[in-house]
């Protein structure tokens, strides 16, 4: 019988990754064999947030307010935050460091160290503003480099995401893809409604939130947008022409992807896209912006659009709207296709990525980079 692993894990509160870490910790619940004690940087978790960390067995949830790689003028906090993380595994003993960022991955930890690619700045940016990182981040750049040449291993959610660190990072050994998942839908089926949906940081750019309000007044139904529209330097950014429905809880964002029959993402950037797969498994129709990550997950069960082509996307919701057998055929490709991403999946895949990191001569292969299908 394997024995119980501890895992210190670190996210963030604002976007995506939280939800990956949520998810990831409740599909290791069922299996009673990962304790996973996650490290919250950042701004700190809401109460909401803070419920839903309460409600998984086998977590424990530490968190320390601070600034993250990404953000303007971090380092002094980076390196206060890996002080901390530092004497939080002196405490726990830890059998495996998962981390969700990059800079803390030259620690001195004691345990094996992974750290998974959700996103970087440098690919960001290329993809969002179009042009190379300019020079001020040139210490990010750095650490960067030099954490994924000190871990053990380095986790993508897809194939397009891991090509993405080696071209502005270089050559990264250990590299695997381990697709993200989602749990099973949490309520029953809900009769849809005449409405389009998008969730996302309404203050990325990437998310691309900009263009559903360019092309809101040429659609009959209501575009609705869930998602924060703070800012973590403190600014707001609250569309225009959609219905903006602010940072939802679980239930909530359940019954709103419950509802809508049309779940629209023009994303310029998209590592992975956790919320088209909610959206898919909620029994909408998808449309979503034509980059080479959406595709390799989503396949023919989408409906793509250049991110900055309005008059495409305004064309594909229409579409859909007009064509009721068409919104019938795409929702049901999207809920199949979602069905290749169960949460369950990705936790097998990285638990057996723990396991070879805790045994040294079971190490993954240096340069192979290797995608783990369901």
């Amino acid at each position: 019988m394997k024995r119980m692993r501890t895992i210190l894990m670190t996210c963030d509160a604002v976007g995506g990754v939280w939800t990956y870490a949520l998810n990831l910790a409740r599909a290791f619940e069922e299996s009673d064999l990962v304790r996973v004690v996650l490290a919250v940087l950042g701004p700190l978790p809401n109460a909401s947030q803070r419920a839903a960390a309460r409600s998984i067995r086998g977590l424990d949830l530490f968190a320390l307010e601070c600034r993250l790689e990404w953000m303007d003028d971090p380092w002094a906090d980076v390196e206060r935050s890996g002080e901390w993380l530092l004497d939080l595994e002196k405490r726990i003993r830890p059998d495996v460091i998962h981390l969700n960022m990059y800079a803390h991955g030259s620690l001195p930890f004691c345990a094996p160290v992974m750290t998974v690619a959700h996103s970087c700045v440098a690919s960001w940016w290329s993809a969002v503003k179009k042009e190379s990182l300019p020079a001020r981040y040139r210490i990010y750049r750095d650490e960067v480099r030099a954490a994924l040449a000190s871990v053990r291993a380095v986790v993508a959610p897809t194939r397009a995401m891991l090509d993405a660190v080696q071209t502005f990072y270089g050559e990264t050994a250990h590299g695997l893809v381990i697709h993200n998942g989602a749990p099973p839908w949490p309520s029953p089926k809900l009769p849809k409604a005449p409405a389009v949906l998008s969730l996302g940081r309404i203050w990325d750019e990437a998310k691309n939130i900009e263009a559903l309000s360019a092309v809101a007044h040429r659609i009959p139904w209501p575009i609705y947008v869930a998602g924060s529209p703070a800012h973590p330097d403190g600014t707001d950014r609250v569309p225009h022409g959609v219905r903006a429905l602010g940072w939802l809880g679980r239930e909530a964002l359940a019954g709103c992807l419950g509802r809508a029959s049309i779940y629209a993402h023009p994303a310029r950037y998209e590592p992975f896209g956790l919320a088209p797969l909610e959206a898919a498994h909620a029994g909408c129709a998808l449309v979503l912006g034509d980059i080479s990550s959406l595709r390799e997950i989503w396949g023919d069960a989408a409906l793509y659009v250049p991110p900055e082509d309005h008059d495409a996307l305004a064309a594909a919701i229409r579409a859909l709207i007009d064509d009721p057998a068409l919104r019938v055929r795409m929702s049901e490709r999207a809920r199949f296709r979602a069905r290749r991403f169960p949460s369950s999946a990705q936790a097998r895949a990285y638990l057996n990525l723990y396991d070879r990191l805790m045994a040294p001569r079971l190490a993954i292969r240096r340069n192979a980079a290797v995608s783990l299908d369901y």
